[in-house]
């Protein structure tokens, strides 16, 4: 599908669901079917009960506002059409006001295991669903208001670690054994079972300096996760003021994504 679509000041346009292919919805429903199998077992509960109370299936692309009216009963969120990646300030903006921006345009055949900028099965099937819990939801928000700040602090790229090893990339402890949350993960169907089975990468607790302090590829699957406790553990992390912090990282140097540090504690 081809963005054709002049987008508005805060980037957001039509989804105009109408104008998918047959093509479109068979490359979801591939996609749909084949994470659909692996998640099981792998995902957290609380994204597979998003995954269920959205009613996100394999049927083809979903219509953003249908979602968008049970994600507000739910948890206060929307979905809004955006044609790609945007910037930083109207992202957060997004975020901050309890909407989610989701491309519109899905991955080509070519596509199906690995793509760089995020499509609508990325954004859709992998950030959504979590977006049905309320801890979350508010976790998301606090993020998008502490972009804004980090913006006028010239601290960004600390604060984008946070999001990439959490929001993209985060794994959580459960009774019944590691599990994933990150969109990142949840959406790619080799990530799914490296992130978990693999011993190659560092599985660490979650420590909020020692992630702003790591760097992060993009280009490969993960050198190291940051594992949670629960999702509250992940909204309490955001509720001081991160100036000090900020302060504190300026004489910090940073960290290779896959080093380790003295007082990592691997999960």
């Amino acid at each position: 599908m081809g963005v054709i679509q002049n987008p508005g000041d805060d980037f957001t346009i039509d989804q105009d669901w109408s104008a998918y292919t047959g093509e479109d919805h068979a490359i979801w429903r591939a996609l749909f079917e084949r994470q659909s199998k692996l998640l099981p077992g792998r995902a957290c509960a609380e994204y597979l009960a998003g995954l269920q109370d959205l009613g996100v299936a394999a049927e083809g692309i979903p219509d953003f506002a249908r979602l968008s009216d049970i994600m507000e009963r739910a948890t206060g969120w929307r979905i809004v059409a955006v044609p790609g990646l945007v910037p930083d300030d109207v992202f957060f903006a997004h975020l901050a006001a309890r909407r989610f921006p989701a491309t519109n345009w899905i991955r080509s055949p070519a596509q199906m295991d690995y793509l760089q900028e995020p499509d609508v099965f990325h954004d859709v099937f992998g950030h959504v669903p979590i977006l049905m819990n309320p801890v979350f939801a508010d976790y998301l928000q606090a993020y998008g208001r502490g972009g804004l700040k980090a913006l006028s602090l010239g601290a960004l790229p600390k604060l984008a670690r946070l999001y990439w090893y959490t929001v993209e990339f985060g794994l959580i402890a459960t009774p019944e054994g590691l599990r994933i949350y990150g969109a990142g993960i949840v959406s790619s169907h080799g990530e799914s079972v490296y992130s978990l089975e693999s011993p190659k990468p560092k599985r660490i607790a979650f420590d909020l300096l020692r992630i702003m302090r790591t760097q992060y590829r993009i280009d490969a699957f993960q050198d190291a996760y940051f594992v949670i406790e629960n999702f509250d553990q992940l909204f309490d992390a955001t509720g001081p003021d991160f100036t000090p912090y900020y302060a504190r990282l300026k004489s910090m140097p940073d960290i290779a994504p896959g080093a380790g540090v003295d007082g990592d504690r691997l999960i």
